[in-house]
């Protein structure tokens, strides 16, 4: 399958439904009363898939390289956001499980697509020739 849009990609698609089980999960009480906590976890899932579209619409490996080593980052925020959620009774041990399993799952694919992307000879649609 040819990648022609971020959509296409598997970790964005990924991201996006952490984003939304994030979302889902922060929507209740106790955890929607936590405005900080809530607002951070929030942020770091949506800015996982943003990080990589941005990354990907900017047309060039290195930039891409650059906003996945990001999106990695954000995804490790989460993870450490869900102990933290864990820690103060928002969330019971499946969500954390849940939660675990999917950052760490997509925290995997991201460094393996960027180790491609090193590899890589293509250096980005931005430096096609016509």
């Amino acid at each position: 399958m040819k990648i022609e849009k971020f959509e296409d990609l598997m970790i964005w698609q990924e991201s996006r439904e952490l984003c939304k089980k994030v979302f889902e999960i922060t929507s209740v009480v106790p955890f929607q009363s936590d405005f900080k906590l809530r607002d951070q976890i929030r942020a770091s899932s949506g800015s996982v898939m943003d990080n990589i579209a941005e990354g990907f619409e900017r047309n060039g490996n290195k930039e891409f390289i650059q906003f996945l080593s990001v999106a990695k980052g954000s995804c490790g925020e989460t993870r450490s956001q869900s102990y933290r959620s864990f820690d103060f009774h928002y969330i019971n041990q499946d969500i954390l499980d849940e939660l675990i399993f999917r950052t760490t799952k997509l925290s995997k694919k991201i460094s393996s697509l960027i180790a491609y992307l090193k590899k890589s000879e293509f250096k980005g649609s931005k430096f096609h020739t016509s």
